[in-house]
């Protein structure tokens, strides 16, 4: 038996903080759906604006940010602009590369998204919007 076993608490406070992620995601995925788009399609239109110091990315950006392969991220680009959510334009510094924005479509359902989230956030007391967030 290992000596050097962790305290009981350490496993509580892990399983409560894991209870808390999975609770925001499953309100986070009835929130897409509830606007007619799937969770996937959310969790990329909001990378695209929640890309650092612009509104815009590549594909390789958000295939990294949503934690998935190029070539899934490619077809969920695809599936997204089949939507009007999102459009591509073309890199202005490398003619081989595109960038991925959001519609104006898209940027209306994100924007009414993300007003839920931030509401149910500050209901369930998981960030303090005025230390993290300028509003």
């Amino acid at each position: 038996m290992n000596k050097n076993k962790l305290p009981k608490n350490v496993y509580e406070q892990l399983a409560y903080f894991r209870y808390r992620i999975r609770k925001f995601i499953r309100f986070s995925e009835e929130a897409a759906r509830s606007k007619g788009i799937t969770p996937q399609y959310h969790q990329l239109m909001l990378s695209i604006m929640g890309f650092p110091n612009r509104e815009y990315a590549t594909p390789k950006e958000l295939a990294e940010r949503l934690q998935i392969t190029p070539h899934a991220c490619v077809e969920l680009i695809h599936r997204c602009e089949e939507l009007e959510l999102v459009q591509r334009f073309p890199n202005p510094n490398d003619r081989r590369s595109i960038f991925i924005r959001l519609t104006e479509s898209g940027m209306g359902i994100l924007e009414e998204l993300s007003e839920i989230h931030m509401d149910e956030l500050k209901r369930a007391g998981l960030l303090e919007f005025q230390e993290h967030f300028q509003l």
